[in-house]
């Protein structure tokens, strides 16, 4: 038993000096810089190196299954069926022309119409365009997680072997890594924003609580290793304005905090989210609603107003969206925060698939899940757009001024713009959407029954 206490002490001995060498690189290569938002340029590096071994592996597994007549599976980036922007009276014209070679308006109406509603629903079967916003995008190469290539599968002792190296190098270095610095950035946050929150309101406590956000959010940005591109800074939201983004995650939020100073808007929730949301308002005026508050629209956007009227409060974070698509497109934004007459500040996000998804399908994982799938990923790679801001013009709508808003996200980002409501993700499609499409096909035979009389 004595024997063995020297090699316990030298155990121990490496295991101190193992710990403090890896805090200290902690402290200088990542906390420190994070603190005042500088970067030695490791992630940039690292991110060209992952997409040589991407373009590599990805060239091996198509001479494998070309070696051995494999069929490569491609995703459908545009869609299974090709579709032109045409409208209902437009096609069902195209049908009755090509059917008995009659005018549109000859008849009231005719048998062949029945047809334009069947292949259309035969369309959104095949190829439905709402359901799949809420799947992960797929990608086209392979970048070493099996999870997200259809392809991968035995091509070569070197490429497995370069698999599972990669395996250990996310679950047994970074992962470790990640939830340290996560835990750091957390603790930080919570200790720093109640500290703060004893301070007399004025310049100083608005400052330090502006750095405090600011040097957490980065540190947690750092923690999922995310290499972020901001375009067109001088855009930032101002105070007493409203910022409006496309949801994908909810690291959405400090992908933007990490660049700029905000008040959230949210429900408030308990655990460890409700102990991070009661330290944070006690530093930042921001805006937690009661779960009964949540579904009264009108006393929500009655806070949101009050908070917007005052000049020198924080630009207000929303996600219009309510839920969270899967980056490839952007769906009906709600009303609601573009009827308070605030400036409104758009945002576009887009991040890039091939080092990690940063969608989140809540409907299939869990909070804690999510968070794993995402330290076990490569990177988080993303660019932000900050689009001039933008105000409701007299003649517009709350919903005309949010379409609007949604359209130039859309097309700042390279997403499709979708009028579907996000809500589908969990709900059946509204009564009103299918008589929408009634109304129009009324419309077309009413409307060219009164030209006839008229005539």
């Amino acid at each position: 038993m004595f024997l063995l206490l020297p090699f316990d002490s030298l155990v121990v001995n490496l295991l101190g000096i193992s710990l403090t060498v890896l805090f200290t690189l902690l402290l200088v290569f990542i906390i420190v810089p994070a603190i005042f938002g500088v970067s030695f340029g490791i992630r940039k590096v690292y991110m060209k190196t992952l997409l040589k071994i991407f373009q590599w592996a990805t060239l091996r597994i198509e001479r494998g299954a070309k070696e051995k007549n494999h069929p490569l599976y491609k995703p459908y980036v545009n869609g299974i069926i090709a579709k032109e922007p045409t409208s209902l009276e437009e096609e069902i014209k195209e049908i009755r022309r090509s059917g008995s070679g009659k005018a549109l308006d000859t008849p009231e109406f005719e048998l062949s119409d029945i047809f334009y509603f069947c292949r259309k629903g035969i369309e959104t079967i095949m190829d439905d365009e709402v359901t799949k916003r809420f799947s992960a995008e797929e990608l086209e190469s392979w970048n070493l997680l099996s999870r997200t290539n259809y392809n991968f599968q035995y091509i070569s002792l070197r490429l497995t072997v370069l698999w599972g190296l990669g395996m250990l190098i996310r679950y047994c270095f970074l992962l470790p890594l990640r939830i340290a610095l996560a835990f750091t950035g957390i603790s930080l946050l919570v200790i720093g924003t109640t500290v703060v929150g004893y301070l007399p309101n004025g310049r100083c406590k608005e400052f330090l609580s502006k750095h405090v956000h600011l040097m957490c959010y980065r540190i947690c940005v750092r923690a999922l290793t995310a290499i972020i591109t901001y375009h067109d800074r001088e855009n930032r939201p101002r105070n007493g304005g409203i910022c409006v983004a496309n949801h994908t995650s909810p690291i959405d939020v400090i992908i933007l905090a990490s660049d700029g100073y905000y008040a959230m808007v949210g429900q408030i929730h308990g655990g460890l989210m409700g102990v991070i949301q009661r330290a944070m308002v006690k530093a930042c005026p921001h805006v937690w609603f009661e779960r009964s508050e949540v579904r009264d629209r009108h006393l929500v956007a009655k806070r949101l107003t009050e908070h917007v009227q005052d000049k020198s409060k924080l630009p207000i974070l929303i996600f219009p969206e309510g839920t969270c698509i899967n980056n490839t497109s952007v769906m009906m934004f709600k009303k609601g925060s573009f009827e308070i007459g605030a400036t409104v500040y758009p945002v576009a996000i887009k991040y890039d698939p091939q080092f990690g998804d940063a969608f989140w399908n809540s409907s299939k994982y869990g909070m804690v899940t999510y968070l794993l799938r995402m330290m076990t990923s490569w990177a988080i790679v993303c660019s932000v757009w900050y689009l001039p801001p933008m105000t409701r013009q007299p003649e517009e709508d709350a919903v005309q001024f949010a379409n609007r808003v949604k359209s130039a996200i859309a097309r700042q980002g390279g997403l499709v713009d979708l009028l579907w409501d996000g809500g589908l993700k969990r709900e059946k499609v509204k009564d009103t959407f299918k008589e929408e499409q009634q109304k129009l096909y009324s419309k077309m035979i009413v409307g060219n029954h009164e030209d006839r009389s008229r005539s």
